[in-house]
């Protein structure tokens, strides 16, 4: 897991770290830069091989070279001359999408493409810089991220609620601790789903192969608890548009659920819903798809609901997003074809 990120000891030269990463107990010996690609997004190797020449990476608090073999339980750190960007908190005038604000509080409805933080390789253009603009002063949350309570990916569109004040952002971060908010997503999946509605239990935690993806532990060996309910809303033939209720929040959840069950969201192109994964080899049906995935170049989730208790009054509030235009394009396209599909 990569720490937070933090300044370091005046005694380290005023290095900043940017990762940490320890590597688990059944990691085979591997050169220190295949390792960290692996963890790093947008990495590449020459600059992680730059970085172990500057001195900028550190095994076990050792400065290592290039050419070092990664061993299980070893604590690998990059530290740099400059804070991490995800730090450098600008205000940017992007105009934000509110459903409701009041003093404590504001409910944003996030477009799809729009990162909610910064991050390596998103510094800028986050819902967090629009969020400064628009706000004086928000609490820090506990990973140091002004106002956010929860948060969506990048290419799921849909509802957050922002915390205006401390006692805001405590009361809310309890709520969501103790799965009393209501939260739905809406999201086209690949294939029939044959059962009308259900629930996918499994721990979710990292793919140890593949460090961007996250993946399902069904023997609880690793992973933290994660509850999906799911239910059928239209059936469109090799696909299903379906509404999925979250019980915990883990990272890529919906995502990660409806792959294990075979039913990978469409157009995901991180869990490979961005292949053709059910339907007929017809050179028509091949370019149907392809010009659905052009409609919607993103995976089909959207944050349609949100609801919790208002953290001064007590009272339930209950929100919901339209279904982006892209969205709306794509199913209407798939609704189309199982129409012509079955006549």
């Amino acid at each position: 897991m990569a720490a937070h990120s933090q300044q370091e000891d005046p005694e380290e030269d005023e290095l900043f770290e940017h990762y940490s990463f320890t590597a688990d107990t059944g990691q085979k010996p591997l050169r220190v830069d295949k390792f960290l690609m692996t963890r790093i997004r947008n990495a590449t190797r020459n600059k992680i091989q730059q970085a172990a020449r500057d001195g900028n990476i550190r095994a076990n608090e050792q400065v290592i070279k290039q050419n070092y073999r990664v061993k299980p339980g070893d604590t690998i750190r990059v530290l740099f001359e400059h804070a991490p960007y995800e730090n450098l908190l600008l205000p940017e005038d992007i105009p934000l999408d509110i459903v409701y604000e009041d003093e404590v509080l504001l409910v944003v409805n996030k477009p799809a493409g729009m990162v909610v933080h910064p991050g390596h390789g998103n510094y800028t253009g986050t819902l967090v810089n629009a969020l400064v603009h628009h706000l004086d002063q928000l609490p820090l949350n506990s990973d140091n991220r002004p106002g956010l309570v929860h948060r969506i990916d990048k290419e799921t569109s849909g509802l957050l609620v922002i915390a205006k004040t401390e006692a805001a952002m405590a009361n809310l971060a309890r709520q969501f601790f103790d799965k009393t908010t209501r939260r739905e997503y809406l999201a086209l999946v690949w294939g029939n789903v044959a059962d009308d509605s259900g629930t996918v239990e499994g721990p979710i935690g990292r793919n140890p192969k593949n460090r961007l993806q996250m993946q399902v532990f069904p023997d609880g060996s690793q992973g933290k608890e994660a509850v999906t309910h799911y239910r059928v809303e239209e059936r469109l033939g090799y696909v299903t548009l379906v509404s999925c209720r979250l019980e915990t929040g883990r990272t890529h959840q919906i995502r990660v659920h409806m792959q294990h069950i075979g039913h990978t969201i469409f157009n995901d192109s991180r869990y490979g819903g961005d292949r053709i994964l059910k339907g007929t080899s017809f050179t028509k049906y091949k370019q149907f798809v392809e010009n659905a995935f052009k409609v919607l170049p993103r995976q089909a989730l959207h944050a349609r609901t949100l609801g919790f208790t208002h953290p001064l009054s007590g009272k339930e509030l209950d929100f919901e997003a339209p279904v982006p235009e892209d969205m709306a394009a794509c199913i209407i396209k798939w609704r189309d074809y199982a129409k012509h599909r079955l006549e």
